[in-house]
């Protein structure tokens, strides 16, 4: 584990969210929310409806932007997110989940939970200059987010598909 296990934790949620927007799209149902936010473990208020759906999948964007930036811009962007939602870090403990930080109340928005805690996990990368742990994905036909937390920063492709299709795309023109 390179960073704390809850910014680990967030920052993989996050460029998961990002990345559903790539196509083919896969948040457009309030299924695929709860699947997501069970997945990731969050906690708190989540309604599962349309409008929560709407919300989250606006975040893609902005979170995108974060990810793309510079670390000046990711900077202000990260202290306008934490200023907007009034952000006050504490550190929680709940269910198997040792100390980690929460820095919006339970009853808070889970859109507002996802851009509060990313916002937070980024924080560790640009305090520790590691913002270049965050990429593009090397497959030239892929815009998705790679987030490499390897010791030997050697991840190259958002998901083993993009991996994958290029490792045959490769052997193909080593036989030609």
């Amino acid at each position: 584990m390179i960073f704390a296990h809850d910014t680990e934790e967030s920052l993989v949620a996050a460029v998961e969210l990002v990345n559903s927007a790539e196509e083919p799209d896969t948040l457009t149902e309030t299924a695929q929310l709860a699947a997501f936010f069970g997945k990731h473990g969050y906690t708190g208020v989540h309604t599962g409806d349309a409008d929560e759906l709407a919300a989250v999948r606006a975040l893609r964007a902005p979170l995108r932007r974060m990810f793309t930036s510079d670390r000046d811009t990711t900077t202000r962007l990260v202290n306008e997110t934490l200023a907007r939602h009034r952000a006050v870090p504490q550190l929680v403990r709940h269910g198997d989940v040792d100390y980690h930080i929460h820095a919006v109340p339970p009853e808070a928005p889970f859109p507002v939970r996802v851009a509060v805690e990313t916002a937070m996990a980024l924080i560790d990368l640009i305090r520790t200059d590691e913002l270049n742990r965050l990429s593009i994905c090397a497959d030239s036909a892929c815009e998705g987010i790679v987030l490499d937390l390897s010791r030997n920063r050697s991840r190259r492709y958002c998901s083993t598909a993009c991996g994958n299709r290029n490792a045959v795309a490769a052997y193909r023109a080593r036989k030609k």
